[in-house]
């Protein structure tokens, strides 16, 4: 890169935050559930809290209609609780929502997404964009792997499936344009980049959470 190059927005939040990305990719609970070595119930346990995050994320997605900032991104297509919904009511049952309950870790989550996303675009738009993002890219690779460890092919991991996004590389382009494009001086940058990397603890926070006890869900020879 010479001199009179300047790095976008999109890329110095990638980079900004690419080593809190690299420790919670390699969570523990992670690795060990796309590695198949845990049994179904902790896929389902994962659906069942990423619900509750995103039924707080999407809630509060739809008050930032006409903010300028936010405003641009939230396309109807990449809404996942009804996918989320659909998915547990397969694994658990069509009383889903009397079984499950958010972990701490989640409780802390969701209360970040209503005491600081709610009130500062900035700060939406931080877990708007990793949530997402993730989603569309290694939330593909996790999908196959998933595919693989425990034989689902849509029922179960509709959380994954982009039904209305059928070439998620132009979607993510045209969303990393939009981050290079929204209207936020060098502060608001920087606060996007501080509250994504507090969202990646977040969800770090969360797969410990679910991996306390991963006896209990550990395939048995």
């Amino acid at each position: 890169m010479t001199t009179t190059e300047i790095v976008g927005f999109a890329e110095r939040i990638r980079t900004g935050t690419q080593q809190e990305h690299n420790d919670t990719e390699n969570s523990e609970f992670v690795t060990t559930l796309l590695d198949g070595q845990l049994n179904a119930d902790a896929h389902t346990a994962l659906i069942a809290q990423t619900w509750f995050v995103y039924d707080a994320l999407e809630r509060i997605g739809a008050t930032y209609g006409d903010d300028p900032i936010v405003g641009p991104f939230l396309s109807p297509e990449l809404l996942r609780t009804a996918a989320l919904e659909a998915d547990l009511e397969f694994l658990i049952g069509p009383d889903w929502r009397t079984t499950i309950a958010p972990l701490p870790a989640t409780v802390a989550y969701v209360e970040r997404l209503d005491e600081v996303a709610a009130r500062s675009p900035e700060a939406f738009l931080a877990h708007h964009y990793l949530r997402y993002l993730g989603d569309l890219s290694g939330g593909q690779i996790i999908r196959r792997m998933l595919e693989r460890a425990y034989g689902y092919e849509r029922d179960g991991l509709r959380f994954y499936i982009f039904d209305e996004i059928p070439k998620p590389k132009p979607f993510k382009d045209d969303y990393r344009a939009k981050l290079d494009a929204a209207p936020l001086d060098a502060d608001q940058q920087q606060a996007v980049i501080d509250e994504a990397n507090l969202v990646f603890g977040l969800n770090r926070a969360l797969f410990t959470d679910l991996g306390a006890d991963l006896d209990r869900y550990r395939v048995r020879a």
